[in-house]
């Protein structure tokens, strides 16, 4: 591996995460002018992260759409993403959009509103960062993003010894009196692990050796962090989360 490589390991790009967010949600929340809505389960996103919401016919929501002048209804979308394991700080990140709601036409579509999309930010522990619509649009969600949950809990779960492993690996570059060691993100590209400590906790991120595409590749990649020479576990700080030295 390169010295470039080793310096800036391959990570989600802003259109990357946002994308993969709304990959795994299965709740928003939507606010639009002297109201608030919390929506399980009414929404999808297709090609090229165009989000459509799925309301009852006959909800508060439909009727604010159906009253508002040329059917558009100005709104704003929240996503959350909260950490599968019990972390300190499980926000992981929030993605907001904003846009116009508009019924997406008659037929099979009848009651679906579709969202007209004006701008997206990304908010991480990092900052809040703006993430062009055509970004978004070209984009694709990571491939484990769907099964990341389970396979972090997965990993917490079941093979502890793993985690344990990966941060005896961390070395010298851990601050000492650890409380507590939790898996908190996964992708293609990576592992991320959390550390707690007394007062605070620190994130460490162990790019794997090669992409992994799915999920059975992504085991084979921490199998190999495992029994990779400890000079080629290179610890970076995720760039998503804060880190905090005790």
């Amino acid at each position: 591996m390169s010295a470039a490589a080793d310096a800036a390991p391959a990570e989600l790009t802003p259109a990357e995460r946002v994308r993969s967010l709304l990959a795994q949600a299965v709740s928003l929340s939507l606010t639009t002018e002297g109201q608030d809505y919390d929506l399980i389960g009414m929404h999808s996103v297709g090609p090229k992260g165009r989000i459509c919401l799925h309301p009852p016919a006959d909800s508060p929501l439909s009727a604010q759409v159906a009253m508002a002048p040329h059917g558009n209804l100005a709104t704003l979308l929240e996503f959350t993403d909260v950490a599968a394991t019990a972390v300190r700080d499980r926000i992981r990140a929030k993605v907001t959009i904003s846009g116009w709601l508009t019924p997406a036409g008659g037929g099979h579509d009848e009651g679906r509103l579709r969202l007209d999309t004006a701008r997206v930010t990304l908010r991480t522990t990092a900052g809040s960062l703006d993430v062009g619509l055509d970004e978004v649009a070209l984009a694709e969600p990571d491939p484990l993003a769907v099964d990341e949950a389970a396979m972090l809990t997965h990993l917490a779960d079941a093979h502890g010894d793993m985690v344990a492993e990966l941060v005896i690996r961390a070395g010298s570059q851990l601050p000492p009196g650890i409380l507590r060691t939790a898996p908190l993100a996964l992708d293609r590209h990576g592992i991320t692990l959390r550390c707690e400590y007394r007062r605070g906790h620190c994130d460490l991120r162990f790019p794997f050796p090669a992409t992994a595409r799915d999920t059975a590749e992504a085991g084979e990649q921490v199998r190999q962090l495992l029994t990779a020479p400890r000079r080629c576990a290179n610890l970076q700080h995720s760039p998503w989360s804060r880190s905090t030295r005790v």
